[in-house]
């Protein structure tokens, strides 16, 4: 197996995450039917994410974390959906490509799933128990 050493090699594993995701019986609803997700549209966008990020090409030019913000304003994002999307990225990466490039999509991948996770439920109330809030001066 070769690294990852272009766009094309960008994309290839995109699209093959993308088959596992929309078909995994854990995470793959979020995908098909809460986001509604156009794989066409989105591939080439998050293609240029990771080109970004392995290659140091700066074709990405949105913002990852609201489109997952506005997700888990309809379904809660769990540390479980954050977990599985890492086993199948992992998995994907290993399955196609070796070698530097490809360890950086994984540790890459690990750091934006425990910064999305710990963002999203930063505000969240602690279950349970009661939320004691100050008013006045």
């Amino acid at each position: 197996m070769t690294d990852i050493e272009n766009r094309e090699d960008c994309e290839r594993l995109v699209r093959a995450f993308y088959g596992r995701a929309l078909e995994d019986p854990i995470i793959g609803f979020l995908f098909t039917d809460v986001a509604r997700l156009d794989l066409e549209a989105h591939v080439p966008e998050i293609t240029s994410f990771w080109e970004t990020v392995l290659l140091g090409v700066p074709s990405y030019r949105g913002g990852a974390f609201r489109p997952h913000a506005a997700l888990h304003m309809k379904v809660p994002l769990r540390r479980a959906h954050f977990d599985r999307w890492l086993v199948l990225w992992r998995e994907t990466v290993d399955s196609l490509f070796a070698g530097e490039r490809a360890s950086m999509a994984k540790a890459h991948a690990e750091r934006v799933a425990t910064a999305f996770h710990s963002r999203l439920t930063a505000s969240e109330p602690p279950s349970g128990g009661l939320t004691i809030t100050r008013r006045g001066p």
